[in-house]
């Protein structure tokens, strides 16, 4: 199984959707009558399109957006600060909260991309 892993994890490192399907065409060719893989390979195909979108975007972005992270990172900020207030008046002040955290994660990000444009192009 340790095979299969790695050849599933090359389908999603390559670099271009190209070679992504070309990697993904050979994982079904050599897995195709593996009896345990035919729910994966059913899964696989389903939702490969949708998968390997952010592979159409430059490479240096794929690391922050092949992942979810950030959007649970964001979720989970929206609940400590749910927790605090625990019962909300009405739902315009639940709105309020949220755009609050949004504007915050806003800020952060504008600053982050600063640091990041320099990281990647120094000198602009």
């Amino acid at each position: 199984m340790d095979e299969v892993k790695l050849d599933l994890k090359r389908i999603f490192q390559a670099i271009n959707p190209k070679d992504a399907r070309l990697f993904k065409d050979q994982f079904l060719s050599k897995y195709a009558d593996h009896p345990k893989l035919e729910k994966a390979i059913v899964k696989l195909e389903e939702g490969f399109d949708d998968s390997i979108q952010y592979m159409n975007e430059p490479h240096h972005y794929h690391v922050f957006l092949r992942t979810t992270n950030s959007i649970e990172r964001l979720n989970q900020e929206i609940r400590r600060r749910e927790r605090v207030i625990r019962i909300f008046p009405n739902t315009q002040s639940a709105f309020r909260l949220i755009g609050a955290v949004l504007m915050d994660e806003a800020d952060s990000m504008k600053k982050r991309q600063l640091i990041f444009k320099d990281s990647v192009n120094p000198s602009s």
